[in-house]
């Protein structure tokens, strides 16, 4: 599974009813269900350690699209786990790929040697060479924190774009959702956008797809899925958890450029400070390079993330959530979160109407 780590599969491959997506709503998103070709707009948000073939897979199955989390993975691993989920799936679902992985056109290759259809390129803007590469054989999306950047990511061969706002789990950008979709959304029309943050509930989808987005991006509403593997302390985490809880990390020292990160807040989140402190001290006595830092830092959030998901230490783990882990109140199926999505969205086109 994603970042090597064995488990029994939960899911099995018997076909799954077709999600019930009313006319309206499947006209509504109609640009982003062909661009992923499935019938369900809402593209997987990649969830180290959570997003893997298990969750990958039923997300697919039940009519959504899901990504693979490649995160620090090597080659070997990546091929490993889009092969695994293959056996789980037939539909279609991507990969999402590190941009300052050391290894990004060696995990490009594995893509194109298993066939992925989608390559999802996140955490830092996409090298031309490597988005010309995933070009040739698969559609690439990219993530685009400001509509210069979409401008410029298109002209490099985007096929797709994700924007991606501060309300988000894991690493984020300084921006909320609704200012990144009314900066964005009115001026990129030449590919589909797809909105991510914050969102947890079907009402928000159809507010972003009136503004003009092709479909969504959720990450945070499917941690608690059945099918996902992350631990039961870790997903009860969730459950009681609220909005205000899920904070961004905070930068040490200007010297030395950290993403910010959102997670719930815990004794993690201070050893973070920590960390920063003493890679920072590296940094300036000239033992590391600012990229190899940078790297050391992100290795600290990967290691620290699989305490939480996998051991279930969400004390000194780092429980990353989105701001709509509020709305996530127990644990049920990927195909039940995504009916309930489905209502809602046709609950808040019908209020509309009438």
């Amino acid at each position: 599974m994603s970042e090597a780590v064995a488990t029994q599969d939960k899911i099995t491959t018997a076909p799954l009813p077709a999600p019930k997506v009313s006319p309206r709503l499947a006209e509504m998103w109609k640009r982003g269900t062909e661009f992923l070709g499935c019938p369900v707009a809402i593209l997987a948000g990649a969830m180290s350690w959570v997003s893997e073939r298990n969750l990958v897979a039923a997300i697919s199955n039940a009519g959504g699209f899901g990504v693979i989390a490649c995160g620090s993975m090597n080659p070997a691993l990546l091929d490993a786990e889009i092969k695994a989920t293959k056996a789980l799936t037939n539909k279609p679902f991507g990969v999402n790929v590190i941009t300052m992985h050391p290894q990004l056109m060696e995990l490009i290759e594995v893509c194109q040697s298993n066939n992925v259809t989608h390559v999802v390129f996140a955490a830092g803007l996409s090298p031309g060479e490597a988005i010309k590469k995933a070009k040739s054989f698969a559609k690439v999306v990219c993530f685009a924190p400001a509509a210069s950047f979409a401008k410029r990511l298109i002209k490099s061969g985007a096929d797709a774009l994700v924007i991606e706002g501060s309300e988000a789990g894991g690493h984020i950008g300084p921006v909320s959702t609704s200012v990144l979709a009314q900066e964005i959304l009115p001026v990129i029309r030449d590919v589909p956008v797809f909105v991510a943050g914050g969102i947890g509930r079907g009402e928000a989808i159809v507010s972003y797809l009136e503004m003009g987005a092709s479909g969504v991006q959720m990450g945070t509403r499917f941690v608690c899925a059945t099918e996902s593997i992350a631990h039961p302390k870790f997903k009860q985490a969730f459950i009681r958890a609220s909005a205000r809880d899920a904070v961004a990390s905070v930068q040490f020292d200007k010297r030395l450029s950290v993403i910010p990160v959102r997670a719930l807040a815990n004794h993690g989140t201070e050893e973070f400070m920590e960390t920063q402190r003493r890679v920072l001290e590296k940094l300036v006595r000239g033992e590391v390079e600012q990229l190899a830092a940078q790297l050391e830092i992100e290795h600290f959030w990967a290691g620290a993330l699989r305490r939480a998901v996998i051991d279930g230490d969400v004390e000194r783990g780092s429980v990353m959530a989105g701001q709509s882990v509020g709305m996530v109140t127990r644990e049920e199926p990927v195909t039940a979160i995504i009916a309930e999505l489905l209502a809602q969205a046709d609950a808040a086109l019908a209020a509309r109407a009438g």
